[in-house]
Formats: C-alpha cells, sequence, structure tokens
C-alpha cells in the first residue's frame, strides 16, 4: 500500500511527484513506457511562455506566470539548462494590430513583468530575419527556452534522491475503488494506493472515467516540427510567435538551448492517442507558414522531424484537483500548452491539495538540489584535461556531431533512473541529436549499454518495446538453416 500514486512520467506528473517528495509519504510513480518524458513532455516547442496568450482567471493564465517565475531558482537548484531569451509576437501589415493592444493589457492582467509592444525600426535591428512585412511586435522579455528532457529527467532523479518509487514499462490497465483507496491493476502487477494522481496526457480521461461518473473528454491535438542543424541555430535570438488563432499560437521559429533551431507546430485533431506520426503535407506547411514572420530560413538545413501530441481538454483549461465523486482520486488532465511552463507550478499546487487531504508531514531531509551529466565542453582546457587524467572515458569521444564521451554515456546508465535504450541515453547526453542523428554514434552507444548494463545486444532498443536493432547473430543464424 502506496500513500500515493501518480500515473505519468511526463514533466507533470515528475514535478509532482518531486514537490510531494518533500513530505514523509510513500510515493510512487507508474510510466508505461521504458523511461521518463516519452508522451508529449518529449516532443514540444520546448518554451517557458511569459503568460499572456492565456485567458485571464483560467489556470492555465495563473500557473504559467507561476512556473515561469519558478524557472531561475529550479534551473539552478536541479541544473536544467534554461534561458530567458524573451518572445516577440509579430503582426504584419496585412493584420490588425490592435490585438497585439489586447495581449499587452491581458499579460498585464494575467501579471506578466515588463510587457511592451515595438515598432518596426527596434524590432528589425533586434531581429534582422524577421519578414519585411512584420510591422511590429508584442515583446515579453520573461519568456525563455528550456530542455524539456533534463526538466523531466531532473524532476525525476530528484524525486528518487527523496525516495520516490518509479515503475517503469509498467501500464495501468485499469483503476478500481477501494475503502481505503484504489486498487492499480497493471500489465505487471496491482499496486495500492490510499491517493492516485492521474497525469497521464492524452490518456487523463480514460483513468479519470474509470472512477468518476462525471465524464472527461481529451482531444490529442498533433504538432509537426522541423528542427535544423546547429549552423541555423542563431538565424533568430528571440522567440517568434505569429498572432495566435483559434488552434493556438501557430507557427514559431526558435532556438533551442543546445544551439539548434526548432520550426513549428502545425495543429491537428486526431482521434489516435498514438499518431505521432509526420505527415508530407505538415511539413511542407511549416516553412510557408513561418515565412510569414521569419524570412530566408535555411529548411535545408533540417536535421530531423517529429511530432507531438497535446492533450485538449473540451473545456479548455488544465484541471487540477480531487475529482468530485472518486475521494483521494486527483487529476492533472488537460496538460496542453502552456503545460511544461506551467508544470513546476502544477506540482506545487497539487502538492498542496494533497497535503492538505492527507495531512502529511514535511521530511526534515529533504534534498533540494540535483547535479546533472558532467559536461567536459563547459570546462576550462585545463580542467577537461585534469578531468581526463583521473577518468579517461572523459576522452574517448563517442558522439562526434555533439562530441559527447563515453564518460558522460556512462554517467547517463549509472545515474538514478539509468538509460536503458538509445533514446534515453541520447534525451540524457544528446549522443546522436547532432547532424547524423545517430549514424556513426549508434554501434558505439550500444556496445558500452551491453557492457555496462549488462544486457544482450539483441536486446537493446531505440525507445524500448520492440524497437531492437539486433535480430540476431549471422553465424548462429546461418547455423540454424536448413
Amino acid at each position: 500500500m502506496y500513500d500515493i500514486a501518480i500515473i505519468g512520467a511526463g514533466v507533470t506528473g515528475c514535478a509532482i511527484a518531486r514537490e510531494l517528495s518533500r513530505y514523509q509519504a510513500g510515493i510512487c510513480v507508474i510510466e508505461r513506457e521504458e523511461d521518463v518524458c516519452c508522451g508529449t513532455s518529449k516532443a514540444n516547442s520546448a518554451i517557458i511562455h511569459a503568460g499572456f496568450d492565456a485567458k485571464p482567471g483560467t489556470l492555465k493564465a495563473k500557473l504559467n506566470v507561476e512556473g515561469n517565475a519558478m524557472m531561475d531558482t529550479l534551473s539552478k537548484d536541479l541544473d536544467i539548462p534554461f534561458v530567458r531569451n524573451g518572445s516577440l509576437v509579430v503582426c504584419t501589415d496585412e493584420q490588425d494590430a490592435s490585438e497585439l493592444e489586447r495581449l499587452l493589457e491581458q499579460g498585464k492582467g494575467n501579471g506578466v513583468k515588463d510587457l511592451r509592444i515595438l515598432d518596426r525600426e527596434a524590432l528589425h535591428t533586434m531581429e534582422p530575419n524577421l519578414d519585411d512585412h512584420v510591422t511590429n511586435a508584442l515583446y515579453a522579455p520573461t519568456g525563455g527556452i528550456v530542455c524539456p528532457f533534463h526538466m523531466t529527467i531532473a524532476f525525476a532523479e530528484n524525486a528518487v534522491a527523496n525516495g520516490v518509487e518509479f515503475f517503469l514499462n509498467t501500464a495501468v490497465t485499469s483503476i478500481t475503488s477501494l475503502e481505503d483507496g484504489y486498487l492499480i491493476s497493471t500489465d505487471k502487477q496491482d499496486i495500492t494506493a490510499k491517493t492516485v494522481i492521474n497525469a497521464a496526457g492524452v490518456y487523463a480521461d480514460v483513468f479519470h472515467n474509470m472512477v468518476s461518473s462525471k465524464k472527461l473528454h481529451i482531444t490529442a491535438r498533433k504538432g509537426e516540427y522541423q528542427l535544423l542543424d546547429k549552423s541555423a541555430g542563431t538565424h533568430v535570438s528571440h522567440t517568434i510567435f505569429q498572432l495566435p488563432g483559434k488552434m493556438g499560437k501557430g507557427v514559431l521559429v526558435t532556438p533551442t538551448v543546445h544551439g539548434n533551431l526548432l520550426v513549428g507546430p502545425t495543429a491537428e485533431d486526431t482521434d489516435n492517442k498514438e499518431g505521432i506520426n509526420t505527415t508530407r503535407e505538415g511539413l511542407a506547411s511549416l516553412s510557408e507558414k513561418a515565412s510569414h514572420s521569419v524570412k530566408n530560413l535555411p529548411m535545408r538545413q533540417v536535421i530531423t522531424s517529429f511530432a507531438g501530441l497535446r492533450a485538449h481538454e473540451d473545456n479548455g483549461d488544465f484541471i487540477i484537483g480531487e475529482a468530485a465523486d472518486a475521494p483521494g482520486f486527483f487529476d492533472a488532465a488537460g496538460i496542453e500548452s502552456p503545460g511544461l511552463s506551467s508544470a513546476p507550478a502544477i506540482g506545487v499546487m497539487m502538492a498542496r491539495l494533497v497535503q492538505d487531504k492527507m495531512h502529511l508531514t514535511e521530511k526534515e531531509n529533504f534534498i533540494a538540489t540535483r547535479k546533472g551529466i558532467l559536461r567536459p565542453e563547459e570546462l576550462s582546457l585545463e580542467e577537461r584535461n585534469e578531468l581526463i587524467k583521473k577518468q579517461p572515458a572523459y576522452g574517448n569521444i563517442i558522439c562526434r556531431c555533439e562530441m559527447i564521451s563515453e564518460g558522460e554515456i556512462l554517467d547517463a546508465i549509472h545515474r538514478p533512473l539509468g538509460a536503458r535504450s538509445l533514446d534515453a541515453i541520447k534525451r540524457r547526453t544528446r549522443a546522436g541529436m547532432g547532424r547524423c542523428q545517430a549514424g556513426f554514434c549508434s554501434p558505439r552507444t550500444m556496445e558500452i549499454l551491453s557492457r555496462e548494463v549488462p544486457m544482450e545486444m539483441t536486446d537493446i532498443s531505440k525507445c524500448g518495446g520492440s524497437s531492437q536493432f539486433v535480430y540476431g547473430y549471422n553465424k548462429e543464424i546461418q547455423e540454424e538453416m536448413p
């Protein structure tokens, strides 16, 4: 019997787990994938929104601004790559500039600081590659960019350091009410908990509806993206938004914290909660739509494309709190944009709700900090040479595109919630994220995984499940042939 079981190990679930780990309680997180950060949290715009876009009075507006304000301290405490690069919502000469005034006043009402509208001259000085038809823009200096992988992993590792257990590769199949809690049936084992927190992304309605007569409905909204090489990473320095429409904030162009350029997303509602395929039409539309705000985009520098799903609840706001007719069952549902920005504040809000419900006592020995994987590139030449003398693995470069060493990969494997697939290593170290997209480093990374875990080469996968690379060994297969 756990005190608290959290379903879903995305950024929301892991932020909640980290905040609840401040209290004396038995806590577990249940995740169907082989790693944390495998759903919406791994495929999004990686933006920390300023908070001007959300409708005043909504949880989106409140938690976006609160989460944004927490990021400076969190990035230092948990060693998360984060930059306040500022954002621009641009308006062209064909659009109604009064919409910028509305967003300005809305943002001020939401508590966003230092918002202002810039004219053409100021804008094109800041961003020379803005389209010539851009006339003015709303400037939000508090906007930022983050690594969503590292953010989620940091929350999860810090939660583990404070006693939270993670059940990965464990899919919830049903939830049944008990007299003193809930029975959570999975494909591996049964888990009982006094309190359940539903942070299951696009599947949050499925689990809510297992225990509550007041039904939720979540639509999966697919967004397709293209990631450009680091050679294009300085094309813009701010996050460039377009005036928002009914389906969202339009196609953005933004640098990433790792020096790439990101373009996207599209917006398409789908009934397929697993529909993360890209489409020819969707990807083709990105450069055309992005060109309305940024000119001369070097789209020949695209190194990969991907798609993610946003969890859109019918009423358009976050749903955070205890289900009315299911005591002890809490939802963190409908967490679409600005969900990444709001995640730290969602964690705090949910922890307070559960603490009040369960009368939890704070720990005296809560560990508030976490150190990420050592990055030799951030050291001076003298420090790096000294490191390699002591630990030669840091001098053995495995991923040439991103200059990732064997030492960093070893760290990723042996950390709490250590990597067990190539994608898990990639999320932690960036090995395989460069221009060749793992074409060179995959076999060498597999050799390290096989040796260190240890595991058979035939068991090593790209992303868990049935995504193995190696079917068998040629000699053995030939010997079995008639």
